[in-house]
């Protein structure tokens, strides 16, 4: 007995596609932009430029019981309370 051979199946054929973003090859000579009018040459600040950073803001308070100055981080609320540092005075200072 003989084999049957294998019917094709008609129908719509698949388009193989090739989807590419990139250039097969890129062009050197229409690449260059020398055109600069209306654009200053100077180079400013860019946007990958961190501003510096600073230290914490201070402030100089006088002691009311010996007088020493001290130096204290600027506080972030309006209410603080201030220790002299000095080991004798050891004076409690609120500041409203």
């Amino acid at each position: 007995m003989a084999t049957k051979t294998p019917k094709k199946k008609k129908g719509k054929r698949k388009r193989k596609m090739r989807l590419s973003l990139r250039q097969s090859k890129l062009n050197k000579t229409g690449d260059g932009y020398t055109d600069a009018l209306g654009w200053s040459t100077d180079v400013g600040r860019t946007l990958s430029d961190t501003p510096k950073p600073t230290g914490p803001e201070t402030i100089r308070v006088q002691c009311d019981m010996c007088g020493s100055v001290l130096k204290i981080p600027k506080p972030k609320k309006s209410r603080y309370t201030v220790s002299c540092s000095y080991p004798e005075c050891n004076h409690i200072m609120k500041f409203d």
